[in-house]
């Protein structure tokens, strides 16, 4: 990894991106640069994000680099949401989304709340998270009872795959899910999101401090089909084995203004987690062997 470099950026063809929605799909690394075009409302979170429409008709949840938590959570949350998608993780599709001043000018709710002060949410590019459906025709909810989480889609690799990714990335925030369905009588299964990511690699410290209970969902009854190490596959050796630049890709093309004063420091985190790889099966073991004692049917 001591040969990782950031690749140079032609900047002819990075403001040219910045003018006309690119919807490329082509991999996890792969994220799509979108022009938004209409304010929807304000969302829940400490970081302030608000819902917005891109001028390709879909729906982003947008983090905004002036947030009130640190300008490296929109680093953290693309960084994450491409590592989650490479390992084959449920999370809703990154993008950058370019946000005009005229849309901020034009709606005074695109704010940021400072206690009693307020100020406009930055202009230019931004994370967004693509809402999973259509506002007003799915439903999302962020608890369900335990009768209908442990009848959500994927429910096992869901779980225990987003706790092996949490240890692997010192997620320092509680596990955050959003459970989806489309509205109406039919009642489908709900499907489980990993969302908020702005915590991993311990907020804008970009470092790792480990700790055997950290990374737990809450609700214990999600771990009640581990048995042993073999229950957290495919993830677990999915993370083992990633080579270096699956990992380098995944920092690719990140606005170097995302990543506060020094940016260089991208490259070292990348760095971090391709050697933290071979550490996560052993933090498992420490988080079985806890005071907490998590697996209760691990044999």
């Amino acid at each position: 990894m001591a040969s990782l470099e950031q690749p140079k950026v032609n900047r002819r063809t990075e403001k040219s991106s910045r003018k006309q929605s690119i919807s490329r799909r082509d991999g996890p690394q792969s994220v799509p640069t979108v022009r938004s075009v209409e304010f929807i409302r304000r969302m829940r979170g400490a970081s302030q994000p608000h819902l917005l429409r891109g001028q390709d008709g879909e729906y982003y949840i947008v983090k905004f680099q002036n947030n009130p938590q640190h300008v490296r959570i929109l680093t953290n949350e693309m960084l994450a949401a491409r590592l989650a998608l490479l390992i084959g993780l449920p999370v809703p599709r990154p993008a950058i989304v370019d946000v005009p001043p005229e849309l901020i000018e034009g709606n005074p709710q695109l704010a940021m709340e400072f206690g009693a002060r307020r100020e406009p949410c930055a202009a230019g590019l931004q994370f967004g998270s693509s809402f999973p459906g259509v506002p007003g025709k799915t439903l999302v909810v962020d608890f369900l009872p335990d009768r209908l989480l442990r009848r959500v889609r994927d429910f096992n690799s869901t779980f225990l795959g987003a706790f092996v990714f949490d240890k692997w990335t010192c997620n320092c925030n509680g596990r955050q899910l959003i459970f989806t369905r489309p509205a109406g009588p039919e009642r489908p299964l709900y499907s489980a999101w990993l969302i908020d990511h702005g915590f991993c690699f311990n907020d804008g410290e970009w470092n790792f401090p480990d700790s055997p209970i950290r990374s737990l969902y809450p609700r214990r009854l999600v771990y009640e089909n581990v048995q042993g190490l073999k229950s957290f596959e495919p993830y677990l050796s999915t993370i083992e084995n990633l080579n270096a630049e699956q990992i380098l890709n995944c920092v690719r093309g990140i606005p170097t203004e995302w990543c506060g004063d020094d940016p260089a420091k991208l490259i070292g985190l990348a760095t971090q987690l391709y050697e933290r790889r071979r550490l996560v099966r052993q933090a498992i073991i420490d988080a079985k062997n806890s005071g907490l004692r998590p697996f209760a049917n691990w044999k």
